[in-house]
Formats: structure tokens, C-alpha cells, sequence
């Protein structure tokens, strides 16, 4: 290992890329940092030291931006824009056939397909931050705090004051999105992994010491070991995959032979990653977001609906909240997978080019083949993800933890995913020019 990294400093191309996606990171970090105009910086701050927790309706943003959203800063919303744009886009394929058109053109038409999710970057970016600079003036960003430096987080409530701020923050949306491509072309590759990775990783230290303080050194350490192990596990996981045999038969185009060749067809257990989870995360935000809007100004009591979501649809450690989170989760698992991996259109592009999977016809009887272990493997991944994103509601009602806790749910699995493929981008470059990587 330790001869592994001598050779990546060995090497003047990989260095330099290494170090170059380093100092983006640090850029990316440092404007998570910086107030966005007209934000009163010391009010915030005693709002962030005051409250014990965020409302669920601003947990994930804020965990995708590394606690950006509640500083109010110019990276506010952080990556969270282009994953829903993203996500949007790939959807949109099912429903639009232009774009399916497009992603079946390859480089060119999926450079298209980009510049699309690029403009809906910005649009989600401006919604999504006049939303936020809305939710700040009218003083409840902050739930869990009562102090009145809350009611004051803007100093100017002026018409172009809120304009300056959403094109603050919409710029900064799209500087991000600038950043991740740039680690793409120039860094190590996988940008925008690479950010949501330090957004999620900065945010790490700040639960864990929370831990320590709230409940001392005992638990910090057992959470530290159940940690590690929940990290193997979701390592295990996510590289274990079904691998179905597919065979190609010989064929001669004029004297030469092609094919001939053994391969097999990875489908992994865990296909979805972590986008059931975000899926269901939102789903639920709904009904807390139409009780918070319906809720009577004036003092009075609330509708019994209304009163009914918030006290079963709004805390992570209400038993009808983690079994409904849950149950999302593993519909979303197979309605997502069944979108990204066509089996009828795999088993034509195998019968296309002379592939056949030993013991199966081409064509027909292969996608119902191809179908039948799909279900059967997506089912364990379903499973698996629902248990890893009840870890954080689990620990909030057993150890006292707050809903980011670290060891669970999105970010655990984008740290493992994310992690995983960075070391292999990096392993694949080291045996380019000195045939041993980082794994072995």
C-alpha cells in the first residue's frame, strides 16, 4: 500500500492531476463558508450553536451541501440541484422518446442529454433557492431554536436584496457544477461524486464529537466499532453482484474469425445505489411540507390531519414513519431498476451479436431469463438498502444521535460507493505505467 502511494507521487501526471483535484475540493469547501449577501453571519451562527437539530424538510439538502444550506452561504445549496436534475433527465426517458433517442447516440447525443440536465440545474437552483431565502425571512430555518437572532437572519428584506441573494446562489450552484466537471477532465475523474463525497465526509467529525459530548466516551467508541463494521458490510454489498454466463459463437468475416469468447453479464445486488433512498426522503418531506403550509397562523388548533402528520410523518423515531420510509425505499428499488436496466433490450443486443446464454434461447426466453434473476437479485438489494437507511433512525431513538448520523442511510452509502471508485480511477492509472495498482 504504503509503495503504492511512493508511486503516485512518483509519477508527475497523476501527482499533478491528484493535486489539482485537491484544490478544488478546498475551493468548494471554503465557499461553504462564505455568506451569501446580506446574511446577518453572527445571527446564523447562534442559531446553528442553539438549535439541537434541522427540520427533516431541509436534512438531505443540507447533508449533500456539508451543512452549507443552514450557513447561508453562496454554496448554500451545494450539489443537490444537479443530482435531482440528473435524476429528472435519466426519468425523463421513459416519458420523452426524444431523449431516449438521444442517450442511444452515444457520445453526441448524450452531450445533449448533459447540456439539458445543465439548464435544469439552474432552473432547480433559482426555485430552490428563493425557497430557501423565503423559509430563512419568515424565521423558521431554524425549528429547533427559539431565540430571537432566528427571526433576524436577513438584514435587508428589500426586492433587490432577495434578487442578489438568489443570484448569488444560483451562481454558486453553477460554479459547483463547473468545479465537478473540471475534477472530470483535468483531476482524478468522477467529479461531482468527489464533491458529494467531501460535502458528506466534512460533516463526519462535527456528528461523531456531538456523540461524544452528548453521551459520552463509551458510546463514541461503540458507535466508532458499529461503524467500521456497517462499512464492511456496505463494502461486501456493494461489490457482490450475479454474474450470468453469456457466450458469443464464432462467425467469419471473410478470412478472419470473430467471436468465440466466454463473458457474463454483472448485475449487481445493490443496481439503484442510492437514489431509492433520496427518492423516499423526498416522498416524505411531502406531506410534513403541505402540514407545515396548512398549519393556522392566528394561534389557533390545528385540523386533525394536520395534527395526525405531525406527529407520525415528521420524527424519524415514530415506528409508522420507519416502516413506511421503509417500504418506500423497496418500491423505489424495483421501479428505479427497472428503468435503468432493460432486460428485452440487453438479450436483443445479445442476439444481435451472435450471444447466447448457455441453456436459454436468443431473443424472447433471454429477457424473461434475464428478468427472472433481476427480480430475485434485486430483491436482497431492496432489502438491504431500506435496513442501511433506518441505521440514522435507529441510532436517534437508541444512542440519542441526531438524524445525520454518519454511519448510515445516503451518506454511508456515498462515501463506500464513492470511495470504491475513486481508489479504482486511481488503481486503473497506476497500471497504465507501472502494472501494479492499489489493489491487489
Amino acid at each position: 500500500m504504503f509503495r503504492a502511494v511512493a508511486r503516485i507521487m512518483r509519477t508527475p501526471d497523476l501527482r499533478r492531476k491528484i493535486g489539482f483535484t485537491l484544490g478544488i475540493i478546498a475551493l468548494f469547501r471554503l465557499g461553504s463558508f462564505i455568506p451569501a449577501p446580506f446574511v446577518d453571519y453572527q445571527n446564523v451562527q447562534l442559531c446553528l450553536a442553539g438549535s439541537q437539530g434541522t427540520s427533516g424538510l431541509y436534512e438531505l439538502v443540507n447533508l449533500f451541501s456539508g451543512g452549507a444550506l443552514l450557513q447561508l452561504s453562496v454554496f448554500a445549496l451545494g450539489i443537490m440541484p444537479y443530482i435531482t436534475s440528473s435524476i429528472i433527465v435519466q426519468l425523463l426517458r421513459v416519458v420523452i422518446p426524444h431523449f431516449d433517442t438521444l442517450y442511444k447516440e452515444g457520445q453526441s447525443g448524450q452531450a445533449k442529454l448533459t447540456q439539458y440536465t445543465r439548464y435544469l440545474t439552474i432552473a432547480l437552483g433559482i426555485l430552490q433557492s428563493t425557497t430557501l431565502i423565503t423559509v430563512a425571512r419568515s424565521g423558521t430555518l431554524f425549528a429547533g431554536s427559539g431565540a430571537a437572532e432566528c427571526q433576524q437572519l436577513i438584514t435587508n428584506d428589500a426586492w433587490y436584496a432577495v434578487l442578489l441573494m438568489v443570484i448569488t446562489m444560483t451562481a454558486g450552484t453553477g460554479l459547483i457544477m463547473w468545479m465537478g466537471e473540471l475534477i472530470t477532465e483535468r483531476g482524478i475523474g468522477n467529479g461531482m461524486s468527489l464533491l458529494i463525497f467531501t460535502s458528506i465526509a466534512a460533516r463526519f467529525p462535527t456528528a461523531l464529537w456531538s456523540i461524544a459530548q452528548a453521551r459520552g466516551f463509551e458510546i463514541f467508541l461503540m458507535v466508532i466499532a458499529v461503524g467500521l463494521v456497517i462499512m464492511a458490510a456496505v463494502v461486501f454489498v456493494e461489490q457482490s453482484q450475479r454474474r450470468v454466463p453469456v457466450q458469443y459463437a464464432k462467425r467469419m468475416v471473410g478470412r478472419r474469425t470473430y467471436g468465440g469468447n466466454n463473458t457474463y453479464i454483472p448485475i449487481k445486488v445493490n443496481m439503484a445505489g442510492v437514489v431509492p433512498v433520496i427518492f423516499a426522503s423526498s416522498l416524505l418531506y411531502l406531506p410534513a411540507l403541505v402540514a407545515q403550509f396548512n398549519r393556522p397562523t392566528d394561534g389557533t388548533a390545528p385540523a386533525p390531519w394536520v395534527s395526525w402528520v405531525e406527529a407520525n410523518l415528521t420524527s424519524g423515531d415514530n415506528p409508522l414513519y420507519m416502516a413506511v420510509y421503509f417500504a418506500l425505499i423497496v418500491g423505489f428499488t424495483y421501479f428505479y431498476v427497472a428503468i435503468t436496466f432493460n432486460p428485452e433490450e440487453v438479450a436483443d443486443n445479445m442476439k444481435k451479436y451472435g450471444g447466447f446464454i448457455p441453456g436459454i434461447r436468443a431473443g424472447r426466453p433471454t429477457a424473461e431469463y434475464l428478468d427472472y434473476v433481476l427480480t430475485r437479485v434485486t430483491l436482497p438489494g431492496s432489502l438491504y438498502l431500506g435496513i442501511v437507511a433506518l441505521i440514522p433512525l435507529i441510532a436517534l431513538a437508541t444512542v440519542g444521535a441526531n438524524q445525520n448520523f454518519p454511519f448510515g442511510g445516503a451518506s454511508i452509502l456515498i462515501i463506500v460507493g464513492v470511495g470504491l471508485e475513486t481508489v479504482k480511477q486511481i488503481d486503473s492509472q497506476l497500471q497504465q505505467r507501472h502494472y501494479e495498482g492499489l489493489l491487489r
